[in-house]
């Protein structure tokens, strides 16, 4: 009963971020935008821990790709999808209180940010404006989209632990 319900939480987070993915606030040019799809999976990784939220955003990496996924390059599927949304749930490793959901949200964003920097880097260097550096143009790029995001998850994971914090145990 109880792998039943893990899975039908894991469901349910990739389903969320599916939908919260198209609530967005702006689109950058050449992809990414300031949605609230880490929302679900950030959550998952607080109520469920690590291993589930991790298998969680893996999957929503993947089915990312049907909706608007880009594939340049074999090995975007890593950096942009399976470890870029992979990544969130390494927030498990933290405890369930204000302070860690703080800090555990913004690691595992920088997690995420560190995979689509090497990406922009890697993979999207071209686009970079001619004489920019690749990894100043990354940084900068993603982390227009990747800090407003990351500050609007936290809001939400906050507000949604203060007004009920049993929401948070599994």
């Amino acid at each position: 009963m109880k792998k039943t319900r893990i899975l039908a939480e894991i469901a349910i987070t990739v389903a969320l971020s599916c939908v919260l993915y198209f609530v967005r606030l702006w689109t950058m040019p050449q992809g990414g935008c300031v949605s609230l799809e880490m929302v679900p999976i950030l959550f998952l990784a607080y109520r469920r821990g690590a291993k589930e939220a991790i298998t969680a955003g893996a999957i929503y990496g993947l089915v990312s790709i049907i909706f608007e996924g880009a594939i340049y390059h074999p090995l975007s599927i890593f950096l942009d999808y399976l470890f870029a949304f992979g990544v969130l749930g390494i927030a498990g490793f933290f405890k369930t209180n204000v302070l860690d959901i703080v800090t555990g949200s913004f690691l595992a964003v920088l997690g995420r940010f560190f995979f689509s920097l090497m990406s922009g880097v890697f993979l999207f260097a071209s686009y970079a404006p001619e004489g920019q550096n690749p990894w100043i143009y990354s940084l900068v790029y993603n982390g227009s989209y990747m800090l407003p995001e990351l500050a609007i998850s936290i809001a939400v994971l906050v507000i949604l632990y203060l007004s009920s914090p049993k929401l948070f145990e599994a």
